[in-house]
């Protein structure tokens, strides 16, 4: 039995979970797309532009677990490439398919558009490979195989890869697979395992105060319910990196914060520095997540347990499947009584937040945030882009089960609004919400026209505060390159033409936000609000933040002589 190459991409694209495939049509990839819009297993979601597209794969890939991204070679590939970095950087699975010149043209290197016209028919290639863990150029030959090879490193690695399929070949027939794709992880040497637990299990049992320190890797492989189990059989509490917000239960006894060195909260940074017993899991200390680099992490008390890497102060044990090991150390700890029945008191069990009495005076971050909080609810799905939004969101508990999506490590702002869309279809009956500022809306306020296009109904909260207030806050904070020109938003959703109802608000008080709050409780078409901050207020987080990159970035004496 034989299947056409694109066919057989497409059945390994299924069988990983992939519904819907997000891209831009160019000519090269026509062929593909064809096959795509025949099979009933998937959908092609078509974007404004190709760098939205990775955007919208990367939060599709978060919500689902994997995605794919359809590109034209060259042109459709670069404009792609910033969000296939931010993936890669944030370990999110985007399968990137580029349909390239036919293959007889590259052999021969001919001097086609979309390319330099050299020639060259690996500069795209070489490129795509500082950003993807495994590549190929797909032909006759080795299509099989190759498919196979690259999306077993997409599964394993759960970070991007890179398909080159010529135009010429998406129908030409292969031997048809006789077997599923192996999405497997690998067992590990049963001694080394065996080895590690013992070990590990020791230091943790007779720990005075150990404490579990959660990054986003655990949701990336599936761990978190594993963790909850260990944190709740031993009472060991757990605390989370802002690059991890939410992805473990927030309303838990033993969770006891967002952990952000010095910056942070000063108890959750007494817990975890002064544990001797600190269990990092998938932990990445960079300066997003440890307030530029303030941490104070004693490492002969540090423990690591990361996919394929797990670590102690004496001896390091390799190519562990990091469930399998948390699942055997999880039943070998032994915690004595005295040390796991009591949480110390000021670990947060129930943290309400009340709504703040409404005013006629002007809408504060202060306000604003404990409002939503409110209106948070179980199961939603809440997208905050870098900035003012995410530092805002991050100060606060977020629902049990609630999702929350970000971009913190790679930072490229308008990365949530085409994010917001690939989320929508991976979970279609979640209610959804954007945060997101005038600025960073900007650049990828197109996708709109797709969420309406195709019937979504977010909510949206654009933050008008009148340009780049993190960027104030780091530096310029009368500049003229932190302005931006201010839009009628909430217009924006009648240019894009909807035939679906929609509604907009503008929201200027605090007795305004939460009469609007009141009236969307029930949201049934796409609402959009406009929330007016004055250009310097921000979440206290924020403005701590903004200073302490200043100085990092600057050097003291040019932030003191500019600020």
């Amino acid at each position: 039995m034989t299947i056409e190459i694109g066919k057989y991409l497409n059945y390994r694209l299924a069988e990983m979970g992939v519904a819907h495939v997000f891209g831009v049509a160019g000519d090269f990839n026509l062929s593909y797309l064809e096959q795509i819009i025949a099979d009933e297993q998937l959908q092609f979601i078509g974007n404004c532009n190709e760098l939205n597209g990775a955007y919208a794969a990367d939060g599709y890939a978060r919500s689902n677990g994997f995605s794919a991204l359809v590109t034209t070679y060259g042109v459709g590939d670069l404009s792609a490439i910033n969000g296939v970095a931010g993936a890669y950087a944030e370990n999110v699975p985007v399968i990137h398919i580029s349909g390239i010149p036919p293959l007889h043209a590259v052999n021969r290197g001919e001097l086609i558009h979309h390319t330099l016209v050299d020639g060259n028919y690996q500069n795209i290639m070489n490129c795509m490979r500082e950003f993807t863990v495994a590549q190929t150029r797909l032909t006759p030959e080795n299509a099989g195989l190759e498919i196979d090879r690259v999306l077993k490193a997409c599964f394993l690695t759960r970070k991007p890869v890179y398909i080159q399929l010529p135009s010429d070949i998406t129908h030409l027939k292969i031997k048809a697979p006789k077997h599923p794709l192996d999405l497997s992880y690998p067992i590990g040497d049963p001694d080394v395992m065996q080895e590690s637990v013992k070990v590990l299990s020791a230091l943790i049992s007779k720990a005075k105060s150990p404490v579990l320190l959660i990054d986003n890797e655990a949701h990336i492989f599936s761990v978190t319910d594993i963790l909850m189990q260990l944190s709740k059989t031993h009472h060991i509490p757990y605390v989370c990196l802002s690059t991890a917000k939410n992805i473990m239960d927030e309303s838990s006894p033993f969770y006891a914060g967002v952990y952000s060195g010095a910056v942070g909260d000063s108890k959750v940074r007494e817990l975890v520095e002064g544990s001797d017993c600190l269990i990092g899991i998938g932990v990445r200390f960079s300066d997003a997540a440890t307030g530029f680099f303030t941490h104070d992490i004693s490492l002969k008390n540090y423990l690591s347990i990361a996919q394929y890497d797990i670590n102690t102060p004496q001896k390091n044990f390799p190519g562990l499947d990091m469930t399998a090991f948390l699942t055997a150390l999880n039943t070998a700890i032994v915690r004595e009584k005295d040390k796991s029945s009591i949480l110390p008191s000021y670990l947060p069990r129930t943290e309400d937040h009340q709504q703040e009495l409404t005013t006629n005076e002007a809408l504060t971050h202060h306000q604003l945030w404990g409002q939503i909080a409110s209106f948070l609810k179980e199961g939603d799905v809440i997208l905050g882009e870098v900035g003012a939004s995410n530092s805002g969101l991050s100060g606060i508990l977020l629902p049990k089960g609630a999702s929350y999506l970000s971009q913190p490590l790679w930072g490229s702002i308008g990365y949530t609004l085409p994010a917001l869309l690939g989320s929508m279809f991976a979970a279609p009956t979640k209610r959804h919400l954007l945060f997101i500022g005038d600025g960073s809306l900007q650049l990828t306020v197109q996708e709109l026209s797709t969420i309406i296009r195709h019937g979504l109904k977010p909510i949206i909260f654009i933050l008008n505060n009148g340009g780049y207030t993190i960027e104030r806050l780091i530096l310029g904070e009368k500049s003229l390159y932190n302005d931006i020109q201010n839009w009628k938003y909430q217009e924006i959703a009648p240019v894009f033409n909807g035939s679906d109802g929609y509604q907009s608000f503008q929201v200027k008080t605090g007795a305004e936000l939460n009469a609007t709050l009141d009236a969307i409780q029930d949201n049934e078409v796409l609402t959009v609000i406009e929330l007016m901050l004055d250009p310097m207020d921000a979440p206290e987080s924020l403005k701590v933040f903004g200073e302490v990159v200043g100085r990092y970035d600057y050097g003291d004496k040019i932030f003191e002589a500019l600020v």
